[in-house]
């Protein structure tokens, strides 16, 4: 029976772990931050703090907050952890603990301490092979994976084996996956998309309709096309579900929570306010700071990039700048 460790507690490490126990010959050992909640999983069968709708099979499943056994014994992690967060769950682990395993990252962000997406990150800090690493994306939001609609995620790899066992792994009656060797344009554009959700979130607030985000997203996927482009040059579609199709879910979807930040930041909130609010991270608020670094080295024409690190970095409100931004869009 395979094992899989899906490391993240919230709703993408819930809804993982749902699509994981799917499939009647996986076994799944989950580690979450917090004690409490790792016991209640164990004892109920669902997160108390995240799509507590859900019903896990405990019979198969092993929740835990202690962290190096759970790699220890397992060949295959899934990380869920929000970018933000990372840096302090795996640095501390020395690199010989991932030496073997396949490695599959689901976080949606960069490393805010090295300002890295989180394959290079693996690369460098622990030693991982490229054929030993994947990438899941969307265009998926757990909260439907949840009320099993039918939803298709994208498996990324250099390793075709490694892929297409992937695939196989996480297909179930309302989840198809896609196998793509593009680990890098599908790992940026599922960073990028969170801050184009900002964006639409805060001209919505603004007073801005559905013509107006239909240029936006439009734009948006252009600037996505051309930053990836400049970081990982290769013959890629970014018109397919795994870019285009998650840049459209994150930047319309109620669920998006990178949009209510945006929607937030529209009506006047604080960033500090807006955050504290916020139920769950928006990972779209540190890959703005992080990518705009990035794009030093690459000068990379990105004026959705540079609206949206204005207004939570350098304190501009939207409504001042919005008209000046929306200029630049066509």
């Amino acid at each position: 029976m395979d094992k899989f460790l899906v490391l993240g507690g919230g709703s993408w490490g819930t809804a993982l772990v749902k699509i994981l126990l799917e499939n009647p010959s996986i076994n799944v050992d989950w580690w979450v931050r917090q004690a409490e909640v790792s016991e209640y999983i164990n004892q109920h069968g669902s997160n108390p703090k995240y799509l507590r709708s859900v019903k896990l099979d405990t019979h198969r499943l092993r929740v835990s907050s202690n962290l190096l056994p759970l790699i220890r014994a397992n060949e295959n992690l899934i990380l869920v952890t929000p970018s933000a967060f990372v840096y302090d769950l795996l640095h501390p682990i020395d690199q010989s603990e991932f030496e073997g395993k396949k490695i599959v990252s689901a976080v949606k962000g960069v490393v805010p301490q090295t300002k890295q997406i989180l394959g290079d990150y693996l690369f460098s800090d622990k030693a991982i092979k490229e054929d030993d690493f994947g990438v899941i994306t969307g265009p998926c939001h757990a909260e439907e994976v949840a009320q099993e609609r039918l939803s298709y995620l994208t498996f990324a790899s250099t390793n075709q084996d490694f892929a297409d066992r992937m695939c196989q792994t996480l297909n179930c009656d309302y989840i198809i996956t896609n196998p793509s060797a593009d680990i890098y344009g599908t790992e940026i554009t599922a960073v990028l998309k969170n801050v184009y959700a900002i964006a639409a979130g805060m001209c919505h607030s603004l007073g801005y309709g559905d013509n107006f985000l239909a240029v936006l997203v439009s734009n948006a996927i252009r600037e996505i096309k051309r930053f990836i482009a400049a970081v990982h040059p290769i013959d890629r579609d970014t018109d397919g579900s795994a870019y285009l199709g998650d840049l459209l879910v994150t930047a319309y979807s109620q669920y998006s929570r990178n949009r209510t930040f945006g929607a937030m930041l529209g009506k006047g909130y604080s960033v500090k306010s807006a955050l504290m609010e916020m139920e769950m991270v928006s990972e779209g608020y540190y890959a703005a700071q992080s990518i705009h670094e990035l794009n030093d080295k690459y000068k990379v024409d990105m004026p959705i990039l540079d609206f949206v690190h204005a207004v939570i970095y350098q304190g501009v409100p939207a409504r001042r700048i919005v008209k000046d931004f929306t200029d630049k869009l066509s």
